[in-house]
């Protein structure tokens, strides 16, 4: 009996010993804690504008604000018209175009084309007053819109296809009183609704940023970090850090999350070294449009259907319309997982009057690959569709879309592409030869947001495997897990083999022996 209880007591002992020794601790992230607490800090303004003698008056128009706004903050007009949120263009270099000016006056995309020849309907996302054509004055300092990004009341906004101003039931004097640091609303009131309503065109910017729980975002999440826009796109001289790919060509002045996390923020080596090559937003963001779907394709070629000689929309069961008289046919995704290309931060785009190339057309061209050492792979959301062009130029059309009221040419009001393409093209010097058609369209736009918990993260098994891993379809390297090397497996099949042989033999020959 006492035996007994000696040997249960040595093996408790040795199991809580085997226990202790191979039990690990989860590291305690001493950065990342530095970080979270960095950013709870929420800055407190220093100055009260509702006490300042020049906003206390009653302002008739949008331009007086921003006089007031100038008479304090005297040079910074200055930086803003010299900015890309004001010129909607920036000069860069592009491989094979050299130094051109790139922006939304002349690259087209496949959702709503261009703001060329739509000036009074794009203008509600520019940080300025009165872009009603082409003609606008982009040296007035005058007509910059300061509220649109500090505006604190959460009470201003844009009227639709009022050239920029603010809608009119806008209390001028209360918003210039209640300025401050640009909020995610601010940013949200444009990036969140680009391409005509929330979350169509980027699928991870999209108004539930503006409260989160931590599966959907765990930096700009009301239970976590709540960061807002600019924790990151940090401002020097009203220069925004971070461009959006889809419509920047150089890799510079970027946002990284290393600039926050540095390039080995795991304890784990092996996942440190997946950094050189692999961005961290593809594991850590599995899949976007989380909330609300976003559109993956648009097809121009469908528009036009009238109801009774007036236009109509289709939704599905969340709300999206699957079909509009004046946009045509688009399709929407929830939960979406992303695509997946090589980028190394150059970007090349289709301008007005390119000739296309091939088809589909690709709207934007990220530059990378495998042996480019720049490169890493980014998730995206790929976009399809197509847009009308001209077959006897070979070129995209940029139509003009938007007008007030019908007999203005505009296909929003009249359906009439002829018509349409005639007034855009003209409107922006290019020809138009009288014939048109509709061609395939692509676009990519990286995902950057919508970051999950780590917990959520990619798994190695979904990209280390043979069969329809999230990175298939990109080739030429070799992935452990996912490819095989004939000479390797043929080798290693041999060297099992033969160990199998030799176990087998050495058995058979001490048995022979025994006998």
């Amino acid at each position: 009996m006492y035996k007994n209880i000696c040997i249960v007591i040595f093996l408790v002992i040795i199991v809580l010993w085997l226990t202790n020794f191979f039990h690990k601790d989860e590291k305690y992230n001493l950065h990342l804690e530095k970080l979270k607490q960095e950013y709870a800090l929420k800055s407190v303004p220093s100055v009260d504008h509702s006490k300042l003698p020049s906003l206390n008056k009653e302002f008739k128009t949008p331009q007086e604000v921003t006089a007031a706004c100038i008479s304090c903050h005297t040079e910074r007009h200055k930086e803003i018209i010299e900015s890309s949120h004001w010129n909607w263009e920036r000069v860069a270099y592009i491989e094979n175009r050299g130094i051109s000016f790139v922006g939304k006056k002349n690259v087209l995309n496949n959702f709503c084309i261009g703001s060329s020849a739509n000036e009074q309907a794009c203008a509600k996302c520019h940080i300025g007053f009165g872009m009603s054509n082409n003609k606008f004055d982009f040296t007035n300092a005058k007509n910059v819109d300061c509220m649109v990004c500090h505006d604190n009341s959460n009470e201003y906004f844009k009227g639709s296809s009022l050239a920029g101003y603010p809608d009119r039931i806008v209390n001028l004097k209360k918003v210039a009183q209640s300025v401050g640091m640009p909020t995610k609303t601010n940013c949200g009131s444009c990036h969140f609704y680009s391409g005509g309503g929330n979350n169509v065109k980027h699928g991870d910017l999209e108004e539930a940023l503006l409260s989160c729980d931590k599966s959907i975002d765990v930096h700009m999440a009301a239970n976590n970090m709540d960061m807002s826009c600019t924790s990151c796109h940090t401002a020097e001289n009203h220069v925004m850090k971070g461009r959006l790919y889809s419509v920047s060509s150089e890799n510079i002045n970027r946002a990284y999350c290393g600039d926050c996390h540095t390039n080995t923020p795991h304890f784990d080596d092996l996942l440190n070294h997946h950094t050189a090559k692999i961005a961290c937003q593809t594991c850590h963001i599995p899949v976007y449009s989380k909330v609300n779907s976003t559109m993956m394709s648009w097809y121009w070629s469908e528009a036009g259907k009238l109801h009774d000689g007036k236009p109509y929309t289709e939704v599905d069961e969340n709300g999206n319309p699957t079909y509009s008289s004046i946009r045509g046919k688009s399709e929407w995704e929830k939960n979406a997982i992303p695509d997946y290309i090589w980028f190394n931060g150059t970007a090349n785009h289709y301008m007005l009057g390119d000739t296309i190339k091939s088809i589909p057309v690709a709207m934007n061209t990220l530059n990378g690959s495998f042996d480019d050492k720049y490169s890493k792979i980014i998730p995206v959301k790929i976009s399809y569709g197509d847009q009308i062009y001209d077959p006897q130029t070979n070129m995209l059309i940029q139509p003009k879309l938007y007008a007030p009221q019908q007999g203005d040419s505009a296909y929003w009001k009249d359906f009439n592409w002829k018509l349409a393409s005639k007034a855009g093209m003209d409107k922006v010097g290019l020809p138009f030869s009288g014939d048109y058609d509709f061609i395939e369209t692509k676009m990519y736009w990286p995902i950057n947001h919508m970051v999950s918990p780590k917990e959520q993260s990619v798994g190695c098994a979904e990209c280390h495997t043979r069969d329809e891993g999230r990175l298939a379809k990109l080739t030429g390297f070799y992935m452990p897990g996912r490819d095989r090397i004939w000479y390797i497996d043929f080798f290693g099949n041999l060297v099992l083999i033969f160990s199998i042989l030799g176990v087998l033999g050495h058995g058979i020959i001490r048995l022979i022996n025994k006998s």
